[in-house]
């Protein structure tokens, strides 16, 4: 059984968010991709099955299967279009948020995810609490964002996971505009056994919608972690485009 580990939304290994992704004949049973994301510890597995035009997939965290993923999605295109696809320029993916269609460009890589619909709710105690700042804004779609004053809140923030846990939202992601770049932002999902995940596409389906509105449907984002990565973003109608570029850091064999 062989799995590619990628490193997304970076053109160099040691960066981006990493992903390990299985390209199979069929999916194994849900238990066993579930070990893997366990063993493998990395915040997605990408699991994907060739069917007629289209490849199935399915991703895992280490604390369970979720809905929508775009570092392991974009991870899972590099493998394809590098190794498997190597004449297309377009993939389409089926998955549980219905078909995601990946384009390359050169050495880019465009997704086409759904934003989610943002509802503005109050800021709580609870949450200044939680990310140990108090948010301007906040909003919730599958996730909740949290939109801080400035970069260095975001940069210098050190939550505390228990109290995200007993926030609203799958993930909680901290927000704020940025100098460098249009924003800066931060995922944390300890629902999901992922403390803070590197590069988090899915929430960027929630952090481009909010920015568009303030600064144009264009927009350049840098995720504030440590291994950090730069999303190149724009929306379009109820779609959101996620731009970035991926290396591969590793081929090994899963001795199953």
């Amino acid at each position: 059984m062989k799995q590619y580990i990628v490193d997304a939304f970076t053109d160099h290994v040691f960066s981006g968010n990493s992903a390990a992704v299985l390209v199979m004949d069929n999916f194994p049973d849900d238990m066993i991709m579930q070990n893997i994301a366990m063993e493998n510890r990395f915040s997605e597995t990408a699991f994907t099955v060739k069917t007629e035009d289209k490849y199935d997939l399915r991703w895992f965290t280490p604390g369970g299967e979720i809905d929508l993923c775009g570092h392991a999605t974009l991870a899972a295109a590099f493998v394809l279009f590098n190794y498997y696809e190597t004449q297309a320029e377009e993939i389409t993916f089926s998955t549980m948020s219905g078909d995601l269609i990946v384009k390359k460009y050169d050495n880019r890589y465009e997704m086409q995810f759904p934003a989610y619909e943002l509802k503005q709710i109050p800021v709580t105690q609870e949450m200044e609490d939680a990310f140990g700042a108090k948010p301007l804004e906040a909003w919730l779609g599958r996730d909740l964002l949290c939109v801080f004053e400035n970069e260095e809140t975001v940069h210098g923030m050190d939550p505390d996971q228990e109290k995200l846990t007993g926030l609203p939202g799958l993930l909680q992601h901290a927000t704020s505009k940025g100098r460098d770049y249009d924003c800066v932002s931060r995922s944390f999902a300890p629902k999901l056994s992922v403390p803070e995940d590197p590069v988090c596409g899915s929430g960027h389906c929630h952090i481009v919608p909010y920015w568009s509105h303030k600064i144009g449907n264009s927009v350049i984002a840098y995720q504030a972690s440590q291994r950090g990565g730069v999303l190149y973003c724009r929306l379009d109608g109820e779609n959101v485009y996620l731009g970035g570029e991926a290396a591969i850091f590793a081929i090994a064999e899963l001795q199953i």
